[in-house]
Formats: C-alpha cells, sequence, structure tokens
C-alpha cells in the first residue's frame, strides 16, 4: 500500500489502523537544534481527541503521545521524529455488522476492490483515526514556523444549512475553542450544535464547511505547473476522510466577479 506520505523536504509518513495497537507518524526534514515544545504538541493532539462532546464520535481515547526518536533534551536532533499513541477505546463488536456490508461514501467497498482484503473494523487504514498522526506533525510544523512570522487559523463556518455570512478571516485561538462546534461566533455555533443534535437522534448526519486562513505566508513558495502552493495545498486537504470540495481565495465566488 502506497501514499502514506506527504511532502519533499519536510516530509510526514503516518501509519496505523483505527482498531490497530497503535497509530502513529513519522517526520523526517525538521532541522536539528530546534527547541520542541512537546505538551504544546499534546494540547493540539487534545484539541483534536474524540469524545470531548456529544457532537462528536463517542470513542474516548487518551491520545497520550509517546516519542520514540528525533529528540534529545527536548531539542530536533535532525533524525526521523517517531511518535505513536496506543489505541486503548477500539469497540470492535460494534462494527460486526460491516464485515460483509459496504458503506456508501466510505473507503469499504474501494479498499476490497484494490486489495481483496479490508478492516472493517473503524474503517481500517482508511479511517479518520489516521489524522492523529498529521496533528502530531502539523503541530511540529507550527512550532517552525511561528518564528517566521507564519499563522494558521481555522473555523467551522457552515453546518448543513446554518451558517456564517461574514468573509473569511483569521480568528484567535481562544474564540474558535470557546465552543466544541469551534465556530467563532457564539450564537450560530449554538445553532450549529442543536443542527447537529437533530441529526444524531433522527439517526442521521450532517456535512459542513470550515475555513482555513494563513497569514504571514511569503510570496514564491511553490513550483510552476504541477507543484502550485494551491495544487500541494489541494492535495493534501483532499486527502483528508470526508472531504470532497475545496475553494481557494475567492473561490466560486471568483465566478460571479468581473476581472476589473
Amino acid at each position: 500500500m502506497a501514499g502514506n506520505a506527504f511532502g519533499t523536504l519536510f516530509r510526514l509518513t503516518t501509519f496505523g489502523e483505527s482498531h490497530g495497537k497503535a497509530i502513529g507518524g513519522v517526520l523526517d526534514g525538521c532541522p536539528a537544534g530546534m527547541e520542541l515544545d512537546l505538551p504544546a504538541v499534546q494540547a493540539e493532539l487534545l484539541r483534536r481527541k474524540p469524545g470531548q462532546s456529544s457532537l462528536t464520535t463517542g470513542r474516548q481515547e487518551p491520545d497520550e503521545i509517546h516519542w520514540l526518536s528525533g529528540l534529545y533534551e527536548g531539542k530536533t536532533t535532525g533524525a526521523p521524529i517517531a511518535f505513536i499513541a496506543h489505541n486503548q477505546d477500539a469497540r470492535t463488536e460494534d462494527y460486526a455488522h460491516l464485515e460483509k456490508a459496504f458503506r456508501p461514501s466510505h473507503a469499504d467497498f474501494t479498499t476490497w476492490a484494490k486489495y481483496g482484503i479490508r478492516d472493517h473494523r473503524g474503517g481500517g487504514r482508511s479511517s479518520a483515526r489516521e489524522t492523529w498522526a498529521r496533528v502530531a506533525g502539523g503541530a511540529i510544523a507550527r512550532q517552525f514556523l511561528a518564528p517566521l512570522g507564519i499563522e494558521v487559523s481555522a473555523y467551522v463556518e457552515r453546518v448543513h444549512d446554518t451558517g456564517m455570512v461574514s468573509a473569511p478571516q483569521f480568528y484567535k485561538r481562544e474564540d474558535v475553542d470557546a465552543h466544541a462546534v469551534r465556530c467563532p461566533d457564539p450564537a450560530l455555533a449554538e445553532a450549529m450544535a442543536n443542527r447537529i443534535l437533530q441529526a444524531k437522534k433522527a439517526g442521521d448526519t450532517v456535512g459542513g464547511t470550515l475555513v482555513v486562513v494563513a497569514r504571514g505566508v511569503p510570496a514564491g513558495l511553490g513550483e510552476p505547473v504541477f507543484d502550485k502552493l494551491q495544487a500541494t495545498l489541494a492535495h493534501a486537504l483532499w486527502s483528508l476522510p470526508a472531504v470532497k470540495s475545496m475553494e481557494l481565495g475567492s473561490g466560486l465566488q471568483g465566478t460571479y466577479m468581473h476581472g476589473s
């Protein structure tokens, strides 16, 4: 199975399955001598942690990161940084009915069609559990970028038919995290939560939209033609489970505008 790594100079490889013994990653290309704030990395992972509210999966995982290599006395050595988290709340019996049934809009059928075998327990390798390693790698990248003045903010803009109408902007982390929905508008956040709970009560689900804003990004990143910055971003974001659409800059709104 290929396609488990992303990046060139700064490259993250992830491994593990939803109901395997552990989930983890290996980050290569991190400069030597960088003082890494390990509690800050753990804090990012706890922010992603499942089971935080009735709005998310009920799975309860401690998500404690264990560092295996690439660090000495709190600093990076330049060697690959390896890390894992042990899976402790994998309820395999909850997925018994899916052993011979393929879920729509999941990787169940495509995995079976390609490999002739699949791990139906929680989605196996295709589970969103894999994103734990992305958050760990991203938390390290965030610390590397901070001294360069590069910051990233993300928030939920819409849940189903309830959403913000203001233009995308950079919000402080504390404003985004004030509500479990991660929407910086308190009133809308509550309405979004109610919409999710309504769908949950009906045994259904709803989709949504999130916004990512980066500031301090220097001009000239990327390479012409196939390695443009927006192409690389699309590659990364579209590899996330459940992502079905993406807009950059003005996005589709640009089709309603004049070039002037």
